[in-house]
C-alpha cells in the first residue's frame, strides 16, 4: 500500500507498465528515425498549406503547432479550399530570459514572417508566434537560431521549456535558480539532431552511426513533462500544475538544495472521470549538487512506467496514482542512488507578478510590464510592440518574460531609471488604471487558431474582467480581486485549475465554472456549475460575490471563502474528491 506525504490517501499498487495496444503515437516516434520523419520532403510540397500524414505530429516535437483561422474556416470551405493552415512556434527560453538583442530579433521575424505581427507570451514563460506560413517556417527557425534561440522540446512528448521564477527582488539567489533551470533544460534536451537537419541545413548523420537518446530514449516520453524551479515565498509559477518541481531551500541569503514535488498536472477530458486535475506530492529534500541527478531519475522513472496505451492517462499524475506515491518514490531513489531527505519548511504566501518597480538586494531596480493575455502587438493608442522595441534599443539588462504573462525590465541601473520608465509610460506598457482584478486574471489563446479550442478565451477575458469589476464594485469589494482564469477547452494551458474561479471552454459560449482555489496556488478548485452562457456566469459571479463581501471573514480570499461556507467541497485528493458529486 502507498501513503501520500501530505495525505491519508491510500492506494493499491497498480501494474508497472500499462499493458495493451500501443497508441500509434507510440509507433509514430519509433518510425520517425528520431524526429526527422519526412518534414525536409514535406516542407517543399507547396499543394497544401499544411503538413501531411505523422508529420502533422512530428512538427510538434520541434516546437510547433499546426493550425488554422477558424474565422474563416466556413467561408474558405464554401470556396472549396482548404483551411487556411499556418504553424504556431513556441521558442525554448529557460527561466524566461532574453536580452534586448534578442528581442530586437524576435520582434522584427514577427513583423516580416507572421500574419498576425505579433509575439505571444505564455503561461510557459516563453514567446510564441502565431501565423506562419508554411514557405517562412525554415526562414524563422534558422533566424532564431542566429541570435541564439530555438523551438527544440517545446511541444509533445518531451521536456518542456522549464520555469523558473522571475522574483527579482532576491537577485543573488534567482541568478543560481535559474542556472539550475538552464541545466536541467540542457540535460534534459534531445540529443537527435533532426531538428538541425531539417530546419538548419546541418549535415545529415551518417546511416552508420548509431543514434541514441540516453535519456529520453528512442521513442521519447509517454507524454508531455514540465519542469520547474521556483523561490518560495512567492509561487509565481503554479508549482502545483507540474511534473516536476525544484523549491528552492536558502540559508543565510544562499540556495543550499531543493524540495522535490511530484505529479502535478492540470489537464483533464469533459466528461471523463478517469481524468484530473492533481496538485504534485512534496517528496523531500535534496542538496543542491544532487539536482541533476534526481531530476533524471525522475524523468526516467516516468518514461519506463508512464502509460503508453492511453494518452489521456499518460502523465506523470497518473502514474503516481496508479502504481502508488512511495512505490515511485522508492525507483526515483534507486535511481539516483541516494534518498530523500525530509523536507524543508517553506511556505507560499502569493503568485502573480510584483507590477511595477521594485529594487533588488544587487541595488538594481526592476520593472514588471503588465501585458494583458501576453499580447504583444501595437494596439490602437497602446503601441506595446513598438515600446518594448524602443526599450531594448536602450536597455543594458535582460528581459524576463513571467509565467504569468507578462515582462520584467531587469537589471535597470538608477541612472537609466527615468528614460526606461519614459519610454514605458509613452507607449503603454505602464498603466496606473490597470486594476488589481485584471492583473489577477488570464486566459489562453483559445479562438480563433488554437484547434482544440471549444470556446473563446483571450478574447473573452478583458469584456469579462469589466464586467466582473462592475460587479464588485457594485457589492462593496472595489478593492478587491478574484484570482479568474479562462481556458478554451480542459487541458490547462491558461492554468485555471489552480484559480480561485476557473472558467474551462465547453462549448461555443458554454463554460463550467469551478471554485475554490487558494490565494498561494496550493489547492484545486472543484466543479461548481457546467455549461454556463456569458450571462449565467455573470449572474453567478454577482451573487456569489455579494456573499462573500456579507458573510466573509477579514482578509478571507474568494477561494477560501467558499470552501468555508461549503458552496464547493475541498479538493484534497484529485483522484478521490475532484469528481465526487
Amino acid at each position: 500500500m502507498s501513503t501520500s506525504n501530505n495525505s491519508e490517501q491510500v492506494i493499491a499498487p497498480g501494474p508497472i507498465i500499462v499493458e495493451g495496444k500501443l497508441h500509434d503515437n507510440e509507433r509514430l516516434k519509433t518510425e520517425s528515425n528520431f524526429l526527422r520523419g519526412t518534414i525536409a520532403k514535406d516542407l517543399q510540397d507547396q499543394t497544401t498549406g499544411g503538413m501531411t500524414g505523422d508529420n502533422f505530429q512530428l512538427i510538434r516535437f520541434h516546437g510547433m503547432y499546426q493550425q488554422d483561422d477558424r474565422d474563416i474556416r466556413a467561408e474558405r470551405a464554401k470556396q472549396k479550399l482548404e483551411p487556411l493552415h499556418t504553424l504556431m512556434l513556441r521558442a525554448r527560453l529557460p527561466g524566461g530570459i532574453i536580452t534586448p538583442k534578442q528581442w530586437l530579433g524576435v520582434d522584427k521575424w514577427a513583423t516580416e514572417h507572421t500574419m498576425f505581427g505579433s509575439v505571444r507570451l505564455t503561461t510557459r514563460q516563453t514567446f510564441q508566434y502565431h501565423g506562419i506560413l508554411k514557405p517562412n517556417i525554415k526562414t524563422v527557425h534558422k533566424a532564431l537560431n542566429s541570435i541564439g534561440i530555438d523551438s527544440i522540446g517545446t511541444a509533445s512528448d518531451m521536456n518542456r521549456n522549464v520555469l523558473c521564477t522571475a522574483n527579482p527582488y532576491q537577485s543573488e539567489v534567482h541568478q543560481e535558480a535559474y542556472e539550475w533551470a538552464k541545466k536541467i533544460s540542457e540535460h534534459f534536451m534531445p540529443r537527435t539532431r533532426g531538428y538541425a537537419e531539417v530546419w538548419l541545413d546541418a549535415d545529415k548523420v551518417e546511416s552508420t552511426v548509431k543514434q541514441e537518446e540516453p535519456i529520453l530514449g528512442s521513442t521519447y516520453l509517454p507524454r508531455k513533462f514540465k519542469t520547474t524551479v521556483v523561490i518560495p515565498p512567492l509561487n509565481d509559477i503554479d508549482v502545483h500544475g507540474n511534473d516536476l518541481n525544484f523549491v528552492a531551500i536558502q540559508e543565510n541569503g544562499k540556495l543550499i538544495g531543493f524540495n522535490v514535488l511530484v505529479g502535478g498536472g492540470l489537464a483533464m477530458t469533459h466528461g471523463d472521470k478517469a481524468t484530473y486535475p492533481r496538485k504534485a506530492d512534496d517528496f523531500g529534500y535534496i542538496p543542491v549538487d544532487q539536482t541533476l541527478v534526481f531530476a533524471e531519475a525522475v524523468l526516467t522513472t516516468q518514461r519506463d512506467w508512464g502509460n503508453r496505451v492511453d494518452r489521456k492517462n499518460a502523465k506523470t499524475k497518473y502514474t503516481l496514482d496508479r502504481v502508488g506515491i512511495d512505490v515511485f518514490k522508492a525507483e526515483v531513489e534507486k535511481r539516483a542512488g541516494s534518498k530523500f531527505a525530509e523536507s524543508r519548511p517553506y511556505e507560499f504566501t502569493e503568485r502573480g507578478d510584483r507590477i511595477g518597480w521594485s529594487e533588488g538586494i544587487d541595488g538594481k531596480h526592476y520593472l514588471a510590464l503588465f501585458i494583458e493575455n501576453g499580447r504583444v502587438k501595437d494596439f490602437p493608442n497602446k503601441p506595446l510592440k513598438t515600446g518594448m522595441a524602443e526599450l531594448a534599443k536602450i536597455h543594458q539588462g535582460d528581459f524576463r518574460i513571467t509565467a504569468n504573462q507578462n515582462l520584467i525590465v531587469a537589471g535597470v541601473p538608477t541612472e537609466q531609471k527615468a528614460a526606461i520608465e519614459a519610454i514605458a509610460i509613452k507607449y503603454g506598457l505602464m498603466d496606473a488604471t490597470v486594476t488589481k482584478q485584471r492583473k489577477d486574471s488570464m486566459a489562453c489563446v483559445a479562438l480563433p487558431t488554437c484547434p482544440l479550442a471549444m470556446a473563446e478565451a483571450e478574447r473573452y477575458l478583458p469584456g469579462l474582467i469589466d464586467d466582473v469589476e462592475t460587479i464588485l464594485d457594485k457589492n462593496g469589494l472595489k478593492d478587491e480581486s478574484i484570482i479568474l482564469r479562462v481556458t478554451g477547452c480542459p487541458n490547462g494551458c491558461g492554468r485555471a485549475m489552480l484559480a480561485e474561479m476557473g472558467l474551462v471552454g465547453k462549448g461555443p459560449g458554454k463554460y463550467n465554472m469551478h471554485l475554490g482555489g487558494n490565494l498561494a496556488g496550493t489547492r484545486i478548485p472543484k466543479l461548481y456549475k457546467e455549461n454556463l452562457g456569458e450571462q449565467d456566469i455573470l449572474n453567478e459571479i454577482d451573487n456569489l460575490s455579494a456573499r462573500w463581501a456579507a458573510e466573509r471573514n477579514k482578509g478571507e480570499g474568494f477561494g477560501d471563502f467558499t470552501i468555508r461556507l461549503g458552496i464547493v467541497k475541498e479538493v484534497v485528493i484529485s483522484v478521490r474528491d475532484f469528481h465526487d458529486e
